[in-house]
């Protein structure tokens, strides 16, 4: 096969498109090296932020279905797929978020952009979901047949495993100024991401002080109800001295960093997969999830799912990990082995066969 790739995202692994583009074109080569995998991208050079914007869209309705004419199938791996596709195409829908959270459908203008993309992924020969919750919000608020969206799930990088060098855990924990005993969140903060009630959770602990909450990641420049700053917050619940901002973490440190923490703790409103839960897991640490949209399929008996709504459960999952080692050991075991039915290669090989089902549907 010759695939056509929009490879927009390619170059910016901050993302999770962009991470999810590397890792499935690497898959893709790795277990089918013999089909032909094309990308391309768009060249965008000006900084004015309208213009990138209208190249963008340029690139994705126009610039890229012409390139891809005359291959064998088109794979956009984002919600972004042409409204006039010129070949068999398949989109990868990781969630609808705009359309189903109010903060984040975006101006009138972002809204146009959701509308036409919408109408656009209607019109491809197959979706893929990161999920089963991702694929029902697909069918029920796109209206697409169930039997053209399909499920693949998306997996962990192989370097998330149980660090086991202290002294490496060691050198880690100095690095980022954390104690022996931590709990961990790692996951950005726009409001969806939900840090405001792990906040208010872990007040509520009654924990000896060397135990801190270490919040991972870039803080946000302003406190606003779309990106409210954790710091502050903090401040008003007089946890200064409990909670450990530690900023960006270096991609070859997180291992550690997940596999020293007493807990990974991950609230989240909604989440068409989210890796960051199943990277602790792969690490053997425990995790404490929300029990809404794909993380119950994520985390299934890996971890403790709790309403992310739920102050006083959210702080009770916590304090019982914390006392419990027994738990503990337990969660471990079970996050280790719910980690192993996560591979980029078992993904590779799901996509392919969509890839053909929608050239025979779409040929």
């Amino acid at each position: 096969m010759r695939i056509g790739i929009n490879a927009f995202f390619l170059k910016r692994p901050e993302t999770g498109s962009g991470q999810y583009t590397r890792h499935l074109l690497e898959a893709l080569a790795k277990v089918e090296p013999a089909n032909e995998y094309i990308l391309f991208g768009p060249a965008i050079r000006d900084s004015r932020f309208a213009i990138r914007n209208l190249r963008k869209l340029w690139f994705e309705q126009v610039s890229f279905p012409r390139a891809c004419r005359g291959l064998d199938l088109a794979h956009v791996p984002y919600f972004a797929s042409p409204l006039f596709p010129t070949t068999p195409t398949v989109v990868t829908i990781h969630d609808l978020i705009p359309l189903i959270l109010p903060a984040y459908r975006g101006s009138l203008l972002v809204r146009a952009y959701t509308r036409l993309v919408a109408a656009a992924a209607r019109r491809a020969d197959a979706v893929i979901a990161d999920s089963q919750a991702s694929k029902r919000d697909i069918v029920r608020l796109l209206g697409m047949p169930s039997h053209r969206v399909h499920v693949v799930y998306l997996a962990a990088d192989e370097k998330f495993g149980p660090v086991k060098d202290a002294a490496l855990m060691e050198a880690v924990r100095r690095k980022y100024g954390l104690p022996d005993r931590y709990i961990l969140y790692l996951g950005g903060f726009d409001c969806r991401k939900n840090v405001a009630t792990l906040l208010r959770a872990f007040a509520h602990l009654r924990r000896p002080a060397d135990l801190k909450l270490a919040i991972a990641g870039r803080l946000p420049e302003r406190d606003t109800p779309f990106f409210p700053h954790p710091r502050r917050l903090a401040e008003r619940l007089g946890l200064e001295e409990r909670v450990a901002f530690i900023g960006w973490v270096a991609e070859e440190d997180k291992p550690a960093l997940y596999s020293g923490a007493v807990a990974f703790v991950f609230p989240s409103l909604h989440e068409g997969f989210g890796l960051p839960p199943l990277e602790a897991m792969a690490c053997g640490t425990p995790v404490i999830a929300s029990d809404r949209a794909s993380l119950p399929e994520v985390v299934g008996q890996g971890g403790l799912l709790v309403d992310p709504t739920d102050v006083d459960g959210l702080a009770a999952a916590m304090e019982g990990l914390l006392t419990d080692e027994g738990l503990r050991a337990e969660l471990r075991e079970r996050a280790l082995a719910q980690a192993t039915k996560f591979r980029w290669e078992k993904t590779a090989w799901e996509t392919l066969a969509v890839y053909r089902k929608a050239i025979r549907d779409g040929g």
